[in-house]
């Protein structure tokens, strides 16, 4: 019987790149979306996957829509939280709104999300919770003292679950992606990405699909003794 998986942000970027992949081993799919009805819909038309709108910052909706997915899709064996937003601003200048925008989705989002699957988890004896964190989670980022912060937190979140998970078959980890060639990223101007791909050795941006392979192993059977680790995705630009 095919296992359910649950991509929060799973229909664009690099959560889109995820979604498919797991589709493509085998997984049933659900991929939660925020506010884009009309590109969710198209990603649904054109993959078979079907599509969730809730804001991951909201832990009813959280619990309500994991509730759907559960009853139209399966039990959810393993969850990718990859939603996140950003709102950058220096840090003299960052507003409380701007620094509990980003919290709420980023970190208060892991636990939205992974908190009402847990008990199903444990009781099948079998689990897997993978978090998309961040190479400015590690190294941290100018006007990114939120973002950081939350990517950071992300990891803690999963070291913390790896040891209370182990033994009930759970397995929690990270994944941290670099500069990848995403929509937004290529949406930035030349100048700017040309400086971003000079601090990279490897000489150019990752590929969305680059991090969807790190999760598909991570979701597979073969990663059952990788549990507390980060996988960094970021073409050697830096190491931990």
């Amino acid at each position: 019987m095919a296992r359910t998986a649950l991509v929060t942000g799973g229909t664009r970027g690099i959560g889109e790149a995820i979604s498919n992949r797991l589709k493509a081993d085998g997984f049933n799919v659900a991929a939660t979306y925020a506010g884009n009805d009309e590109a969710a819909a198209k990603f649904t038309e054109d993959t078979g996957i079907k599509t969730y709108k809730w804001n991951v910052a909201d832990y009813e909706e959280s619990k309500a829509g994991i509730a759907r997915v559960e009853a139209e899709v399966g039990p959810i064996d393993v969850v990718v939280a990859n939603a996140g937003i950003t709102r950058d601003a220096p840090f003299h200048k960052m507003t409380p709104d701007q620094w509990h925008q980003v919290i709420d989705t980023n970190l208060t989002g892991v636990f939205n999300t992974v908190h009402p699957v847990w008990p199903g988890m444990r009781e099948r004896k079998f689990g897997r919770v993978i978090v998309i964190s961040s190479i400015n989670g590690q190294k941290g980022q100018f006007a990114q003292v939120n973002y950081a912060a939350t990517k950071a937190g992300d990891l803690g979140i999963v070291k913390s679950l790896a040891q209370e998970g182990a033994r009930a078959g759970i397995t929690a980890n990270a994944v941290c992606p670099g500069y990848i060639a995403t929509e937004m990223v290529m949406a930035v101007p030349e100048k700017v990405r040309e400086s971003i791909i000079s601090q990279i050795p490897a000489g150019r941006l990752g590929e969305p699909e680059e991090i969807a392979r790190c999760v598909a192993f991570l979701a597979s059977d073969d990663a059952g003794f990788v549990n507390g680790s980060t996988i960094s995705a970021n073409g050697a630009q830096f190491f931990v």
